[in-house]
């Protein structure tokens, strides 16, 4: 781009110092060789300190410049004049830098912006090119790591350097620098105990972005009761983002909306293949993608979408995306656009990803999410999560009560409460095993506190409306969208096999 003269190009980079390497390294490589100078608003100009705090003067240093003169000239942090290009203040700055562009055209000059978020304004979208400054992949990781470690305290090897590298994924070069350093200044040594170190580290750099939050993933399929469709087709894929997968020519699976009333299942089943899977789990509230500012969430969703690649494989859990993206088909601009323009952004990479991450998206209200969602290719696979039958109510006592009750299993009658439970969703059945144990708890018989029983569990379930009885238009309109749009059953549930096959038949 430098050589084919491009006059403006802003480069976007969470840290600074990785890119200022990178355009001297540019600068000396190039024939003939470039000068590169380096200004901020507070120090100036970096070879003279001229032009502290003031852009104007900044920007007429290199207007100045001779024209043959082979320069590379960067600015640091001007993204707030820039998000507020129509103040009568910033005005003359951006009338400037597009006098400039038009100039470096015709010369050996190049201006570079470097920010951590990226702010366009009207003005300058035709003169500006964008350059992402990616997080560091693995084989950069394995560098710094050979790099900053000395080869005889580097106590690590195999498949424990493996999971140090990969525990290293999505984090800047100064974060990995630091926890190495950590780990150096405490034991002379880096080994595989570091690895934890390394992912609190990760938790740490995901929190603060307050757009994704880093799950633990200890519910494995065991946990789950019930959903046999969905268990095995998870199993089956279980191996699907190995290299040996890749050889083989299976594409990265690209993801799986999970359909369904609140309470069947739909968080619990996203934790569980990450942990099958054995992949890091990243929990996306689309709610924080919508900001405040002009731009800010179009900003946010480049930042998760690099965030969630650099961590690659990995599954990105979007928890009900029907609230932040529904009815925006029907033609409402509230918001000025923003929720389609984060939309369009979102399903765009969704389609177009090679990276291997690995999308849940659970949904409440399917019947308001935009057809583009919804239609081949998003996602492998739509799952529609209905309420329980009996055997899967059964199982999902079992699974609560081994996990409390261990030594008493077979004190309790899951026959019988598989029968009282009719309409029950798996989170209802847990509450009323929890209000069971609180009518236990609250009864003291000769000075000792009662355990509960199956009779305890029934009659709080007696006293329970459960949500389907409220909610029954709505599950039924989910059957029905589930036989429209051809979703597979998560349960192997006959009867309702054949219900959404005759409704199917019906409408043909």
């Amino acid at each position: 781009m430098i050589r084919a003269r491009y006059p403006l190009l802003y480069l976007v980079a969470v840290e600074e110092e990785p890119v200022e390497v990178v355009l001297h390294n540019v600068a000396h490589l190039s024939t003939p060789q470039r000068k590169v100078f380096f200004w901020d608003i507070v120090r100036g100009w970096q070879d003279n300190n001229a032009a502290k705090g003031s852009v104007m003067a900044a920007l007429d240093r290199i207007a100045k410049a001779p024209p043959q003169e082979y320069a590379i000239f960067v600015l640091r942090d001007l993204h707030p004049i820039l998000k507020h290009s129509a103040s009568e203040k910033n005005m003359p700055i951006i009338r400037e830098l597009r006098n400039l562009t038009r100039e470096l055209k015709r010369s050996r000059k190049t201006l570079i912006l470097t920010a951590h978020t990226l702010e366009i304004p009207p003005e300058l979208r035709e003169e500006i090119t964008i350059i992402d400054f990616p997080l560091p992949d693995i084989n950069e990781i394995n560098y710094l790591i050979s790099q900053f470690v000395k080869p005889e305290k580097l106590n690590i090897n195999g498949l424990a350097r493996e999971q140090l590298v990969k525990a290293c994924q999505g984090l800047s070069r100064t974060r990995i620098q630091r926890v190495l350093a950590k780990a150096l200044a405490a034991k002379q040594q880096v080994n595989e105990t570091d690895i934890d170190s390394v992912l609190e580290e990760k938790k740490q750099a995901i929190r603060q972005t307050g757009i994704l939050d880093f799950l633990p993933t200890r519910e494995s399929l065991k946990n789950v009761g019930g959903l046999d469709n969905l268990k095995q087709w998870v199993q089956m894929r279980k191996d699907a983002f190995t290299e040996e997968a890749r050889r083989y020519g299976i594409p990265n699976p690209k993801g799986i909306l999970l359909v369904g009333i609140q309470g069947t299942g739909k968080s619990l089943c996203a934790k569980t293949i990450a942990h099958e899977w054995r992949l890091p789990l990243l929990r996306l509230d689309t709610g924080r993608l919508f900001g405040g500012i002009v731009g800010e969430s179009e900003s946010r969703v480049r930042q998760m979408i690099q965030l969630a690649q650099a961590l690659a494989p990995c599954v990105l859990w979007i928890d009900e995306i029907d609230k932040a993206f529904g009815n925006i088909s029907g033609g409402s601009d509230g918001d000025s656009g923003t929720s389609r323009r984060v939309f369009g952004s979102l399903i765009t990479w969704m389609q177009e990803k090679t990276a291997p991450v690995f999308i849940v998206a659970t949904a409440n209200n399917v019947k308001i999410l935009p057809a583009e969602l919804l239609r081949k290719g998003r996602f492998d696979e739509t799952f529609f999560l209905n309420l329980p039958t009996e055997r899967e109510r059964e199982e999902i006592f079992k699974v609560h009560l081994q996990r409390l009750r261990p030594s008493r299993l077979r004190d309790f009658d899951f026959a019988l409460l598989g029968q009282h439970s009719r309409e029950f969703s798996g989170a209802e059945i847990e509450q009323a095993i929890v209000d069971a144990m609180h009518r236990a708890f609250s009864s003291v018989v000769n000075g000792q506190r009662r355990d509960f029983t199956t009779e305890d569990i029934l009659r709080e379930m007696e006293e329970t409306v459960p949500l389907a009885a409220i909610a029954r238009s709505q599950i039924e309109e989910l059957k029905q969208w589930a036989a429209q749009a051809g979703a597979r059953t998560a349960s192997n549930d006959t009867q309702l096999l054949e219900e959404l096959k005759k409704q199917w038949l019906n409408r043909q």
